[in-house]
């Protein structure tokens, strides 16, 4: 579900109080009571000592990051682009705006008006005067509490026109606190709700859940991406049998009285946009800040490096032995390490499962539970000292690679390989549609493939068939080995195999190198060109002259990892 609108925190259930503690806040985060620590992985702490963790982003983490996306549209991309990004296995879609109904859960009834009037079954309701529902009745009234002009069986107030975007006036309002709504107003089985144009309702989510300021410092297309994944989601959650409401369990949402001309620009400029998937709107979750790596499930996991402007980019919490033990019941402390994690991003990358020993039980608990229980900003978190390694755990990559495997679990290598030997394919079974989609699907790849050495990523190689035209065979980059102190510096070669099919310009051995600021990674060459790999900056490719220019810069000894991709 989308969480945490990027301009705070939003208020949760869990609290401290209901553990019974007493949190103080502090600028590193929050910390308890003292408690027992028995040291079982290295970690020296007094009893009273407190528990540092080192953490990243806020919220869930899956689909689009709300502070990545205005990153990236202060640099410069578009919203179709910073779309395709996050959601990458997911196209371009349009709806005919259809009628959608959520839930209002803080309102407990309905007596509402309109400057231009209403309707009730069909019946016109005059201005000036106000609607209440009770029983499957509507009581019209001589204005708010006012005389009983008549009663009809109905159970929604409808606005005079049925039309999206329509102005202030025909607003239906409620007469208890003036919350202005577009669309109907009704009475269902779970209470209070709100009937209207889907293009209408995105209007009362964007300001809610992103920061219409945004659009005044050149985050304008970060809104329109925004619009966009609301409307996919709500759909996809109706479609899918959700019930939907105006809290943050669904997308938070306050009607036209919470609207922005700022957003809703953003709103009309993307009307009936939503993100596909298997012909169907996608469930297109977002949060407020991926830390600079997405954590992958129904979408790839990707590099976010527009998250580095996010004020929650990088975070460290304190809490004391006796919280932890308390908000799992078990006992007095003895140890907590993070056992699992998905190796993506800095650290160990989000956590996947934790144990907790104490003297009374050992208790497994998986990263977001951690997060719910401790109240952290994220999932993804390390705990200073710790020197056990986690299990890396791979999240699982959407429909396009249903087991995490790497290359092989791509449905369809054709476009890929296409791409990666010159040519422009159509990456539409990839749910791609640009160079950086494809590195952003490919830097889980390649991570994995460091992690589980170079056998395996001998075994992963590609066969890219050369492709000839009428001007002779497609320009391959060679270049000789050169090694230094640091380790291989930026190599381009080509190996070539025959077999029954003839030759093939196969992709050559990946590398372990370092490049002149001893950052450690990876390079892969591909027949046209190289994709670098570093922790810091992801996976990304360079093709043709800015591969050369690249090179007759110094490479990776004097340049480093390159930061974006090329391609010309």
């Amino acid at each position: 579900m989308p969480q945490i609108r990027p301009g705070r925190a939003k208020k949760r259930k869990f609290t401290f109080a209901a553990l019974g503690l007493a949190p103080v806040l502090l600028a590193g985060g929050l910390v308890a009571g003292g408690g027992q620590w028995i040291d079982s992985t290295g970690i020296s702490l007094r009893a009273d000592s407190p528990l540092t963790l080192q953490g990243h982003g806020h919220g869930h983490g899956r689909g689009l990051g709300q502070w990545g996306a205005y990153g990236y549209a202060k640099q410069g991309w578009n919203a179709d682009k910073i779309l395709r990004h996050y959601y990458g296995n997911t196209t371009a879609g349009k709806v005919d705006n259809p009628d959608i109904t959520v839930s209002l859960s803080e309102k407990k009834s309905v007596s509402v008006r309109a400057d231009a009037g209403a309707k009730v079954a069909g019946q016109t309701v005059a201005p000036g005067q106000a609607v209440s529902l009770s029983g499957g009745n509507a009581t019209i009234t001589d204005g708010c509490g006012g005389a009983v002009v008549k009663t009809v069986p109905a159970q929604w107030v409808d606005p005079v026109n049925p039309g999206s975007g329509r102005p202030a006036n025909e607003l239906l309002t409620f007469c208890s606190g003036g919350d202005k709504y577009r669309g109907s107003l009704g009475l269902g089985a779970d209470g209070v709700a709100n009937k209207l144009k889907v293009d209408d309702y995105v209007k009362g989510v964007i300001p809610k859940e992103s920061m219409p300021a945004w659009a005044d410092s050149g985050g304008f297309e970060a809104l329109k991406a925004q619009a966009v994944a609301a409307r996919s989601y709500v759909l996809a959650g109706l479609a899918a049998g959700r019930k939907m409401n105006n809290t943050q369990q669904s997308q938070v949402y306050h009607g036209a009285a919470g609207e922005d001309p700022r957003t809703n620009r953003a709103a009309d400029a993307t009307a009936g946009q939503v993100r596909m998937r298997a012909g169907k709107p996608a469930l297109t979750e977002f949060s407020a800040s991926t830390g600079g790596y997405t954590a992958g499930g129904d979408f790839p996991a990707v590099v976010d490096a527009g998250d580095k402007i996010s004020p929650n980019h990088t975070w460290t919490a304190t809490v004391s032995p006796a919280s932890i033990a308390s908000a799992f019941g078990v006992g007095a402390l003895r140890s907590f390490e993070v056992i699992e994690a998905n190796g993506l991003g800095g650290g160990s990358g989000r956590v996947g499962k934790v144990k907790v020993v104490g003297s009374s039980r050992t208790v497994e608990a998986t990263g977001d539970e951690v997060r719910q229980k401790l109240q952290l900003k994220s999932d993804w978190f390390t705990v200073q000292g710790q020197k056990s390694m986690p299990k890396i755990v791979r999240p699982p990559q959407g429909p396009t690679d249903p087991g995490g495997a790497g290359l092989g679990g791509l449905l369809d290598l054709s476009p890929l390989t296409n791409l990666l030997s010159g040519g422009s394919p159509d990456l539409s079974a990839l749910g791609l549609s640009d160079l950086s989609a494809v590195t952003g699907q490919l830097t889980p790849i390649i991570e994995q493939m460091i992690a589980t050495g170079t056998g395996m990523l001998a075994a992963k190689q590609v066969d890219l068939a050369r492709s000839d035209n009428a001007n002779g065979s497609t320009g391959v980059v060679s270049k000789d080995r050169s090694d230094n102190a640091n380790g291989s510096t930026g190599v381009v070669s080509k190996d070539e195999s025959d077999n029954s099919q003839g030759s093939t310009g196969t992709v050559a051995k990946p590398e372990l190198v370092t490049d002149g600021k001893g950052i450690h990674g990876l390079l892969q060459v591909l027949e046209n060109g190289v994709i670098y790999y570093s922790p810091a900056t992801g996976a990304h490719a360079l093709f043709g002259q800015a591969l050369t220019d690249f090179l007759n810069g110094g490479g990776l000894a004097v340049l480093g990892f390159p930061t974006a991709d090329g391609l010309r």
